[in-house]
């Protein structure tokens, strides 16, 4: 799906719903990489100035966000945020802000990580199921398919299979959270464990600052995945923040592949109904155990695995405090000093206006600045 607030027309994978953003969008922060990166970055979009020497960012858009009164939410045009969005946030607000506002700037190699990565998660969906190519036309149909993801998945879930890409919704502070959850499956003892899988450039665990990220990444898909199957998402909520007309009629391979999987619906609202109604009336439990699985990408060896304890008290105290941003009711925030050392695998180091203000928006900066003269 496009991060623009609006869905991608053209094709969507059934049985299967496919999301590079939340399997491993954030891979390229490898940690263990902590060399300046000196890769060429792609042509800036119009709100960018050109790169400079050695081709790296050398100012920031041409619009100061100080002067926007507009909130990033309308901003940047989005309709919902992906989980992945927040866990970027949990590593720095700064960076992921500088992401959304110059887009297209990732280095060769970390897009190729990004590649190796897919490629893993893709294999690991293979094996329990096969994945089916729907050319879609309308965001209408783009959702469809993942109500026919859902409603293909349920059952497996109720016989306690295993299923891998669920996708996962709902509205947390306000605004709707997206994501996809990599494998639920049944442990000995009859729990629902989440597992989610990670793969790293090197042969070696990650550092405490990206578990943690990874820890309230699985969080949130609980969270979330939770509300769903207690009946406290409704259709009512997605409608209004993706805008989706309910009544609209599905394109015709939406409508073949429904009738395939034995679903006689005709719009988009049908199946809405089919798939909150399973979800409540199913009786699946909540997720019992959250667990990360490191795998290193050339060798597929399994480095390590985490179990992660849910405390619901701190993922909604740092949901509050990161919406907070998105609702525009404060500037972005870097890292702190602490955890300066993550600069040095920033694409937008050079142009920072935290590192420039010595932790502090030059926003405010320049305010005081006047006052001072």
């Amino acid at each position: 799906m496009a991060e623009n607030g609006e869905e991608e027309t053209g094709s969507v994978e059934a049985s299967g719903f496919s999301d590079l953003s939340d399997s491993e969008l954030l891979e390229y922060l490898d940690l263990e990489d902590t060399q300046e990166s000196s890769a060429s970055l792609s042509k800036p979009g119009p709100s960018s100035e050109l790169p400079g020497k050695d081709d790296k960012l050398t100012s920031l858009p041409k619009w100061k966000r100080g002067l926007d009164v507009s909130s990033p939410m309308e901003r940047f045009h989005l309709k919902h945020l992906y989980v992945t969005d927040l866990s970027t946030q949990d590593w720095c607000e700064q960076q992921m802000v500088y992401g959304k506002e110059l887009p297209g700037f990732l280095a060769p190699e970390k897009a190729a990580v990004l590649d190796t990565g897919a490629s893993i998660h893709l294999a690991r969906e293979l094996e329990v199921h096969d994945l089916v190519t729907i050319p879609t036309t309308t965001k209408e149909d783009a959702w469809a398919v993942k109500f026919l993801n859902i409603l293909s998945m349920i059952p497996v879930l109720q016989s306690e299979g295993r299923i891998r890409e669920f996708p996962v919704f709902g509205e947390v502070e306000g605004v709707l959270l997206v994501g996809v959850i990599d494998e639920l499956h049944y442990t000995a003892k009859g729990e629902l464990e989440l597992a989610e899988l990670k793969t790293r450039r090197r042969p070696m665990l990650p550092l405490e600052a990206q578990k943690k990220k990874d820890c309230f990444q699985i969080s949130l898909y609980k969270y979330i995945f939770d509300a769903m199957v207690q009946g406290k998402v409704t259709s009512a909520s997605l409608i209004h923040h993706t805008k989706l007309c309910p009544d609209k009629p599905l394109g015709p391979s939406v409508l073949r592949h429904a009738r395939q999987g034995g679903f006689s619906v005709k719009s988009l609202g049908d199946l809405m109904e089919l798939v909150f109604l399973s979800l409540t009336l199913s009786d699946l439990p909540v997720i019992d155990i959250l667990k990360i699985e490191y795998i290193h990408q050339e060798t597929a060896t399994v480095l390590g695995t985490e179990i992660v304890a849910f405390e619901e008290k701190e993922v909604r105290g740092k949901v509050q405090h990161y919406m907070a941003y998105w609702m525009g009711h404060r500037e972005p925030q870097g890292v702190d000093v602490e955890e300066a050392w993550k600069c040095r695998t920033c694409n937008y180091a050079d142009i920072c206006e935290w590192r420039k203000g010595g932790g502090v928006p030059s926003s405010i900066l320049e305010p005081l600045a006047k006052k001072v003269k």
